[in-house]
């Protein structure tokens, strides 16, 4: 008779270590979940004792977080590279060769194409040039990006379906020369000129990419995806996969600046569904600092003659940011360099005027001068911030920064104090998917050999709880969605993962070798580890 009094859940999560991220950061020990939403959380005997459900999970005493959150990354670049040549880790020019020679064998059509060498990562740090490419693919169009996507190598044949030549001019973009001959590497706006040549995907290779990127990072714990570049064909092809079933991942969606996006998007307000949601646009403001692409106030400590990269101009900027403010979208604007996070802080500010909950973002925000930090406290500026950049970079950003700049890059603690948030995220593919390695180097700011010893930079590593806050409930404030997400609390999502240890707790070389057990979306089991 008792159990007939019972009100009825879906699911109940039980003996478990539940780290709720709600306001006091508590800890509950269950949960019960109905329609996909936590309808009660506490102690293990006040939820059993209340609830009947088609499923009860026993947790095993392993520790529950809510859905980890990507706050920057590229959903269909990231699937893309199942399909391309992996360069990730290549020790030499040499390597990159030969990887590509090999994905060649198995692989029959006309373009080739590549991503993840860093010249930085050789023994010789310089860049490479085409002959070798053009002598062993003399008529099939080799391009291969490097791992930040901010500078490519092509061949002869890419270079002459693009149409460049040694003529060739671009605006924010540079096209090297050796002796006035091409080298074949191409810098910012320059990759768009070769990016834009090759032929466009087809729907069932674009579904293809996403689903295999899903699955990739559902095994990873992640719930939520924002995708940092979102362009009007694939935007559509996401939501299809939503309506139908067909895809899980929920994803924030940064809008390509195009004028079919405006079109669709802009004018008619944002479009919110239960996994999808449109209310941004995301602009370029300069390069990349690994390609001395960044913008910087001066020049490179290690390249004398160059400031780096506007890829375009202030005019446009400021042009694009009254527009979006008039209907109402949010302004993400990647910025690497110290001079190109001014122009737009100080753009954002005009548009601005004062304090907002607009909560437009700064994406990277990776080298700063410390004046300008209160611009982001002022007009409520929200610093979406990949920590692994610094944890990859730190073995060589104090020879392009010197020992001066780089006190003022990737201070997230800094960053932090400005507004009392910050967004995580990794920026896959340019790095790794894996939240964890997010959480380890903003907590640990060490390298997965334990690099080096005492911290890179340790007065700007956030504490376990701001880490896990950052990929969380920030995260989704960030996002405009911590009434739905972000923590585990009455009423919002039932997204969470469970882990076969506590990262809270545990040793800081035991943290990377954590593994999700099982990934819930909506309290629907997604993932499960075999």
């Amino acid at each position: 008779m008792e159990s007939c009094q019972l009100e009825k859940a879906d699911l109940v999560v039980h003996n478990a270590k539940i780290y709720t991220v709600d306001e006091n950061f508590s800890i509950a020990e269950a949960m019960a979940i109905k329609n996909g939403k936590v309808i009660a959380i506490g102690a293990n005997n006040a939820i059993k004792n209340k609830y009947s459900a088609e499923q009860f999970v026993d947790a095993e005493l392993k520790p529950i977080y809510p859905g980890f959150i990507d706050a920057h990354c590229h959903f269909l670049g990231f699937g893309n590279t199942f399909f391309s040549v992996n360069l990730v880790g290549t020790k030499s020019w040499e390597e990159v060769v030969e990887r590509t020679k090999t994905f060649a064998e198995d692989y029959e059509g006309l373009w080739i194409t590549g991503r993840g060498w860093d010249q930085n990562d050789w023994e010789d740090a310089n860049f490479p040039s085409k002959e070798i490419l053009d002598s062993l693919f003399p008529d099939r169009a080799v391009f291969l990006k490097r791992i930040d996507g901010h500078a490519a190598i092509a061949n002869q044949k890419a270079l002459e379906l693009a149409n460049i030549t040694t003529e060739t001019e671009v605006d924010g973009g540079v096209i090297k020369k050796d002796d006035g001959i091409l080298s074949g590497i191409l810098i910012d706006n320059a990759v768009d000129l070769v990016n834009n040549s090759i032929p466009e995907q087809s729907v069932d290779e674009i579904k293809s990419s996403l689903r295999l990127a899903e699955k990739a990072c559902l095994a990873k714990g992640l719930t939520t995806l924002d995708d940092a570049w979102l362009d009007n064909g694939v935007a559509k092809i996401i939501d299809q996969l939503h309506q139908s079933g067909d895809l899980k991942i929920k994803v924030y969606g940064m809008l390509s600046p195009t004028d079919e996006n405006k079109d669709d998007f802009l004018k008619k307000g944002p479009y919110l569904t239960d996994r999808l949601s449109i209310r941004s646009f995301k602009y370029f403001a300069d390069g990349a600092l690994g390609s001395r692409g960044a913008r910087l106030i001066e020049p490179y400590h290690d390249d004398p003659h160059n400031h780096g990269l506007f890829l375009s101009d202030s005019n446009y900027f400021m042009e694009e940011a009254i527009e979006l403010n008039k209907h109402g979208f949010q302004m993400n604007t990647h910025c690497i360099g110290d001079a190109a996070n001014r122009m737009i802080l100080n753009i954002y500010a005009e548009v601005l005027e004062d304090s907002n909950d607009k909560r437009w973002r700064i994406e990277h925000a990776q080298v700063l001068k410390e004046t300008d930090l209160e611009i982001f406290r002022t007009y409520n500026i929200i610093p979406s911030v990949q920590p692994t950049h610094a944890t990859s970079d730190m073995y060589w950003a104090d020879e392009r920064l010197g020992e001066d700049r780089i006190k003022m890059a990737y201070a997230y603690k800094e960053l932090l104090n400005q507004n009392g948030l910050i967004a995580l995220g990794t920026d896959f593919p340019v790095e790794d998917i894996d939240p964890l390695k997010t959480f380890y180097a903003a907590v640990i700011r060490k390298d997965k050999e334990l690099y080096p010893e005492g911290g890179f930079q340790v007065e700007n590593a956030l504490s376990r709880e701001e880490g896990l806050k950052g990929m969380t409930i920030w995260a989704a404030i960030s996002n405009f969605e911590e009434d739905s997400k972000g923590s585990l609390e009455l009423g919002k999502d039932a997204d969470f993962i469970i882990l076969d240890r506590d990262i809270m707790e545990a040793n800081e070389d035991e943290i990377l070798g954590a593994q999700v057990s099982q990934t819930y979306i909506n309290g629907e089991l997604v993932f499960q580890l075999d």
